[in-house]
């Protein structure tokens, strides 16, 4: 039987229990969490310490890296995602990568001879020279359209220069993953550019030693953000975890899809610009061969059109590339349809087909000498669903509207919103570094002022 008096004090305690419950969560709320250990995840997390705020990252996957990753599941290694530290004069990877001690290289120095072929035989030299010039043809036609309008690049052949259609496919499929019919003009062309520098040791590698001291939990999805109460709430395997804000720098392909819950729901803005975004499919498939390299030097490429049909361009495209770093491998690279089925229908059946385009070009001599294949298959992968952020047509200014934070809190960081340095890692950092500057003035504020709202 309960008394008086333990009623009384049962009364009294009630508050005292809520106040420390107040003081622990106030004790264990992060200043700002981390949503992806990838190129922003990474390098947002070093400016927040930078800024004394307390943070940690929450990574799905069981490494860090993300998109940039350099596999070496086949004995010598590759980059199964980003391959260019581009515009190397304003990339923050090259500093980091420079602090670290490592070894760039320019990759105008990259140069091992160019073939073209058309089902399995090479194409005149006429030909061949054609095609190098009609990629500036195309992007002088589309550049005299104006500023103003913005349409897809197969609309742009079709419309200003119809014998450039080949080009335009080229161009999407094999530099960004896509179908031309599904990629903005003007949203290319805005893209920064520079020096491209690539990474002998590895460019994964950079990542890896970066995230070296941070506060990162993996295997740890975030799946539903909260910003309805006085703290973020985070949804994880491991529990509920509080934050004073958040930087969600997860691929476009993985908020399309749904994977976390929030509440309230995004903002329509928001909402029209995620999905005025697309995911390229861009593919890479390594081969592994020993005993003969085919008398091709390293860094030799091969332009596969696959082929042809009565229904115009063969879609099926692929890029090879001979001993890269003077390795022992041929690295295929594709984009658009052609990726996405290979990469559904699975590892061994995707390189079964590149190690068959690339035999018949080189003869059956090539099975005799392969080894093994790898597949970067990114469009199948749950936590990217693509290999980077792609504008549909009409919807260039998609990006910077994704800029904004959301419900106060709340920051998207990554390649895809990075405004003219999107679609690369370099691009992503740079996002990742924005958003915590904001969110930081924002905490400094109060949350009353500042970019936050």
């Amino acid at each position: 039987m309960v008394t008086r008096r333990q009623f009384q004090a049962g009364l009294m305690a009630a508050p005292a229990l809520l106040a420390l419950r107040a003081r622990a969560e106030a004790q264990t709320t992060l200043d700002v969490a981390i949503i992806g250990a990838g190129a922003a995840g990474l390098v947002a997390a070093h400016r927040a310490r930078e800024k004394g705020l307390t943070t940690r990252i929450f990574e799905a996957r069981t490494r860090v890296g993300g998109r940039v990753y350099t596999d070496e599941t086949l004995g010598p290694g590759f980059e199964a995602g980003a391959f260019y530290i581009h515009f190397a004069e304003r990339n923050p990877w090259r500093g980091i990568a420079e602090a670290q001690g490592v070894a760039l290289v320019n990759d105008d120095t990259l140069s091992g001879g160019f073939n073209v072929f058309r089902d399995g035989r090479p194409i005149p030299p006429e030909e061949r020279g054609r095609r190098r010039g009609a990629f500036g043809r195309l992007s002088d036609a589309v550049d005299a359209e104006g500023a103003g309008a913005d349409f897809s690049f197969a609309e742009a052949a079709q419309r200003l220069a119809p014998d450039l259609f080949e080009a335009a496919q080229s161009l999407t499929l094999l530099s960004l993953g896509e179908e031309p019919e599904n990629v903005s003009v003007r949203d290319y062309q805005q893209l920064d550019s520079g020096d491209d520098l690539v990474v002998p040791s590895g460019y994964g590698h950079i990542l890896a030693r970066h995230a070296q001291g941070l506060d990162i939990a993996l295997a740890t999805p975030v799946s539903a953000i909260d910003t309805s109460g006085a703290a973020v709430r985070l949804t994880t395997p491991g529990g509920e975890v509080l934050a004073r804000t958040v930087v969600l720098t997860v691929p476009i392909g993985v908020l399309q899809a749904g994977a976390i819950r929030f509440t309230p729901a995004l903002p329509p803005a928001t909402l029209a610009a995620i999905n005025g975004l697309g995911m390229g499919a861009l593919t890479k498939v390594a081969l592994k061969f020993e005993g003969t390299r085919f008398g091709l030097n390293p860094w030799a490429q091969f332009f596969d059109q696959g082929t042809t049909t009565d229904k115009g361009p063969p879609d099926d495209l692929v890029n090879f590339e001979f001993w890269p770093f003077d390795r022992d491998l041929v690295v295929a690279m594709f984009g658009g349809n052609f990726a996405r089925g290979l990469v559904a229908a699975g590892e061994a059946a995707a390189v079964e087909a590149i190690l068959a385009r690339l035999t018949r070009i080189l003869g059956e001599d090539t099975r005799k000498a392969f080894r093994a294949g790898r597949l970067a298959g990114w469009s199948a992968d749950p936590f990217a669903l693509g290999g980077y952020s792609i504008a549909k047509p009409g919807q260039a200014a998609a990006r910077t509207v994704l800029e904004a934070p959301i419900q106060g809190r709340l920051w998207l960081a990554g390649e895809a919103n990075a405004g003219i340095a999107s679609m690369t890692a370099g691009g992503a950092a740079i996002a990742g570094r924005r958003a915590v500057d904001d969110a930081a003035q924002w905490l400094a504020s109060g949350g009353r002022t500042g970019n936050g709202g």
